[in-house]
């Protein structure tokens, strides 16, 4: 990430440049962020449906590795070979 000028060096014109800049880089961060919510929506509807279907038919919805991971997580061993 660059450095943020220094502002008192900057004309007038150089401070609107910048705010322009600024601005239309933060328009287009914020499009793909909604974008990427779309589609973490999408999966996550998927994967309702998926498991929805699972519950429906008898199958168990939550696994022991489901369970084993969980447990992982809250005992903050994220991350370490029971993952791989």
């Amino acid at each position: 990430m660059e450095t943020f000028p220094d502002l008192g060096s900057l004309s007038d014109q150089e401070l609107k440049d910048l705010i322009q800049q600024l601005t239309e880089e933060e328009i287009d961060i914020s499009y793909k962020r909604r974008i990427l919510h779309g589609k973490i929506d999408i999966l996550r509807a998927e994967l309702v449906n998926r498991l929805r279907k699972k519950h429906e038919t008898g199958e168990d919805v939550i696994t022991g590795a489901d369970v084993q991971r969980l447990t992982d997580i809250l005992a903050g061993r994220a991350g370490t070979e029971s993952d791989e």
